[in-house]
C-alpha cells in the first residue's frame, strides 16, 4: 500500500459519504465521573438510523442469511490487510475512521481468534495507535457470525485503555496480568507490546500470546462446537483487556467492547438518563460476569 492507512481511511470515507454509502457520524455527548474515571456518554443518531433500517451493528441484521463481510461494498472497502483480512468502513460508524477488520472467508465469530487476526490488528496499530475491538458472540454486542475485529482512532472522546493506567499496576512486565480495583465484573489485563512503533510481528506474537493468556485466567474455552462463551477483548498501547460477558443489554442498551473504553453509545437521547442514574461502572457490570 503506497499511501498510509489514515490517507486511505480518509480517502475512501470521503467517496462513500459523498455517495450516501457511508453514513455521516452524527453525536451529542456528555461527559460522567464514576470511582474517579471519566466517562464519555455518546447519543449517537445514526444508531437510530440502522434501526429503522433493520439494521444492527456493525453491518447488517442478524440474519444468519445476510453477510456484509464475505463480498463487502466496493465503496466502502478500503483494502487487503495481509493475506487474510480486509479492512472495511463501518456503513454506520461510531467515530469517524471507524473500520472493521473482517477474515476474507467464513469464519464462525466465537472461534477463538487467531495468528492472522491479531496480524492485522497489529498491522493497523502499527501505524496509526489507536483501539482494537471483539464482540464475541451476540451476548457481547456483535451482529455478524463472520469473524471480524473492528478499530478506532485515538480521538477526544473515543475509547481508550488509558481510562484505566492508575488502577494497573506500573512496571509489570509482558504478559503479566492484573486486575482493575474499580472494575467489579469478571476481566483480566495483560501487559502486551502493541501500539504505534511496534513492528507488526512483535506486536502479533505478544497479542495473541496475552489473548490465550487471558482466556486462560478467565476460563474461557471453546466448548463441543469449537466457540468460545460470550466475551469482549480491547487492545490498547500496551494493554489488552478480555471480559467474559452475560447479556448484551443494560436497560435496552447495547453494550459492546467499546463501552468498556470508556466510551458508551446510546440509539436515544433519553437513554443517558439510565446511565446516569446507576453510575457507567454499574451498567457496565450488568452485563458482565
Amino acid at each position: 500500500m503506497g499511501r498510509t492507512w489514515l490517507e486511505s481511511i480518509d480517502e475512501r470515507s470521503a467517496t462513500a459519504l459523498a455517495s450516501g454509502a457511508l453514513q455521516p457520524v452524527q453525536a451529542e455527548q456528555t461527559e460522567m465521573e464514576d470511582d474517579g474515571m471519566r466517562f464519555t456518554v455518546r447519543w449517537v443518531s445514526s444508531l437510530a438510523v440502522k434501526d429503522a433500517a433493520k439494521v444492527a451493528i456493525p453491518g447488517g441484521p442478524r440474519d444468519p442469511n445476510f453477510n456484509p463481510f464475505l463480498n463487502p461494498d466496493p465503496e466502502l472497502t478500503v483494502g487487503p490487510v495481509g493475506d487474510g483480512h480486509v479492512a472495511i468502513l463501518n456503513k454506520f460508524p461510531l467515530c469517524e475512521r471507524h473500520l472493521v477488520l473482517a477474515r476474507r472467508t467464513f469464519e464462525e465469530q466465537l472461534r477463538p481468534l487467531e495468528h492472522s487476526d491479531f496480524a492485522a490488528l497489529a498491522t493497523i496499530m502499527a501505524e496509526a495507535g489507536g483501539i482494537g475491538l471483539y464482540n464475541g458472540g451476540a451476548a457481547a454486542g456483535a451482529s455478524q457470525r463472520h469473524k471480524h475485529l473492528q478499530w478506532m482512532p485515538e480521538a477526544e472522546g473515543n475509547a481508550s485503555l488509558r481510562l484505566f493506567a492508575g488502577g494497573l499496576p506500573l512496571g509489570l512486565p509482558e504478559q503479566g496480568v492484573a486486575t482493575h480495583p474499580a472494575l467489579p465484573m469478571k476481566h483480566v489485563f495483560v501487559r502486551v507490546l502493541s501500539g504505534r512503533g511496534v513492528p507488526v510481528e512483535v506486536a502479533t506474537d505478544s497479542l495473541l500470546a496475552g489473548y490465550r493468556n487471558a482466556c486462560d485466567e478467565l476460563g474461557l474455552a471453546p466448548g463441543e462446537d469449537g466457540l468460545l462463551p460470550p466475551c469482549n477483548l480491547l487492545v490498547g498501547e500496551g494493554w489488552l483487556l478480555m471480559l467474559p460477558r452475560s447479556q448484551e443489554c443494560f436497560e435496552g442498551i447495547s453494550i459492546s467492547a467499546v463501552c468498556f473504553g470508556g466510551t458508551l453509545y446510546t440509539r436515544q437521547p433519553e437513554q443517558i438518563d439510565a446511565i446516569r442514574r446507576v453510575g457507567p461502572l454499574r451498567a457496565l457490570a450488568a452485563v458482565g460476569c
